[in-house]
């Protein structure tokens, strides 16, 4: 049986809104990297120029593809490096998106600067394009590494490929996915041999080395030295570990400095447990409450042999986690009140916000079976306490009602007259997330409003 969303229930005293930023942080942070991007476009064509376009039309257009692949490829690796500042505003699920797209684009203009760029010293030299390949490769230093590196790509492209994604563990899936910086080295190194722009003048040669300098130096510093510095710095152990259903879990752990830790909540980290046949394996949850400056707290659903181990976890367990991530927090509020719609686990996060933000909240909680609600006590507490609404609904996703789907536009405008007045923050699975994005759409909510993570690392 569906529970249906009840009518609008009147405000009661609540904490004082937080007035929103007048410039949003993800424009700012989109704003900027589009022009580094196109900056830096403008500098390769310029040293492009500078160099000369050789000499024949296929080698030019086989060599400019080539440096904005070249340009390309170092900004790809910013994008996946996790810097902190473009994390918080952009967040991971849009930087991977980006990152995604973005290495499509770099296999085609690798395979463009491989083609003009071979049929182009074919054309001089008279000889058919394989012979020319096996000649260049074998007596030019640094074309056979270039060859590997864009069959590396394109097999870590094919691997990325949505079809062939779905059919592949995300470990498998995640190991091929490293040989991407084998790739980068490979194709650096074939710049520096035989790059033409590249040795044309020592501004050429100290933009391209500075241009590798800060994609590899960003990757260095996101991924290995911060986790490893802060991990030293707040010693994270596991405190306790409480049972909140038979297939929930929620650990809470300690660790020194914990205020001086940047962490809000919404925000997720990644979470290696460091027990025999667990250490290497690291599970994204998001915390399941506001950080308070003594303690974490993640909450967990056994969709895997990972997260279901986590019960077994002993108190004083050490843990190391690399984070916090995500732009699903408060610091992209742009409306005094809010919207908060979960969807099975990704009331975690939801949890969480529901204690830090201000304004006139209200909650809507989906759920196949009543059962399945972890944590509602607590919600029911928080809701109380912070003068929030909250609809628990379950049923059904074709259930009948009154109002028509439970989460669809019928419903939600009924509940929450005002929603287009709110910022709207929506976390669950990728299909009931897409059907509460098309009710916001239908609704007319303003799209800067809402703010969505799809709950499916962790699966």
């Amino acid at each position: 049986m569906t529970t249906q969303l009840p009518a609008p229930a009147a405000r009661t005293a609540r904490p004082p809104a937080v007035r929103p930023k007048a410039v949003r942080p993800k424009a700012v942070a989109r704003a900027g990297l589009c022009a580094v991007l196109v900056a830096n476009v403008a500098v390769v064509t310029a040293l492009f120029l500078q160099a000369g376009p050789g000499v024949n039309a296929l080698i030019a257009i086989g060599r400019l593809t080539g440096l904005y692949a070249a340009l390309l490829m170092a900004f790809q690796l910013l994008l996946v490096a996790r810097l902190p500042w473009l994390d918080r505003r952009l967040g991971m699920d849009r930087l991977t998106s980006w990152h995604r797209w973005t290495g499509f684009s770099l296999l085609w203009l690798l395979l463009t600067h491989f083609v003009f760029i071979l049929f182009g010293y074919a054309q001089v030299s008279e000889l058919s394009p394989v012979d020319e390949l096996v000649l260049v490769t074998t007596t030019v230093e640094g074309v056979l590494r270039a060859v590997v590196a864009l069959v590396l790509i394109a097999v870590v492209g094919g691997a990325s490929a949505r079809f062939a994604r779905r059919r592949m563990a995300y470990e498998t899936w995640h190991f091929i996915h490293l040989y991407t910086y084998l790739a980068v080295v490979l194709a650096f190194s074939h710049q520096v041999a035989v790059g033409t722009t590249f040795t044309a003048s020592p501004s050429a040669t100290a933009y391209w080395w500075g241009l590798w300098g800060v994609a590899l130096g960003s990757v260095v510093l996101g991924r290995l030295v911060l986790p490893l510095w802060r991990n030293l710095r707040h010693r994270l152990r596991v405190s306790a570990v409480v049972p909140e259903s038979d297939d929930v879990v929620s650990i809470h752990i300690t660790g020194r400095d914990l205020d001086k830790l940047p962490a809000r909540a919404g925000q997720f980290f990644l979470w290696r447990f460091l027990v025999k046949g667990r250490w290497w394996q690291a599970n994204p949850f998001s915390l399941s409450a506001m950080p308070d400056g003594r303690t974490l707290r993640l909450t967990a659903k056994a969709l895997g042999e990972g997260s279901a181990s986590l019960r077994a976890l002993a108190p004083g367990t050490r843990v190391f986690a690399e984070g916090p991530y995500g732009a699903f927090t408060a610091l992209h509020r742009t409306r005094p009140d809010a919207l908060l719609v979960a969807g099975g686990v990704g009331i975690t996060p939801v949890r969480a916000l529901l204690e830090e933000l201000g304004g006139h909240l209200v909650v809507v909680y989906r759920v196949s079976r009543p059962q399945d609600a972890v944590l509602l006590d607590e919600l029911r507490d928080l809701a109380r306490a912070r003068g929030a609404v909250l609809h628990v609904v379950t049923g059904p996703s074709n259930a009948p009602t009154p109002y028509g789907p439970p989460l669809g536009p019928g419903a939600i405008g009924s509940a929450v007259p005002d929603v287009r007045d709110r910022d709207v923050f929506v976390c669950g699975p990728p299909g009931m997330t897409g059907a509460v994005l098309r009710t916001m759409r239908e609704l007319g909510v303003p799209k800067r409003q809402v703010h969505a993570e799809r709950f499916s690392l962790a699966s």
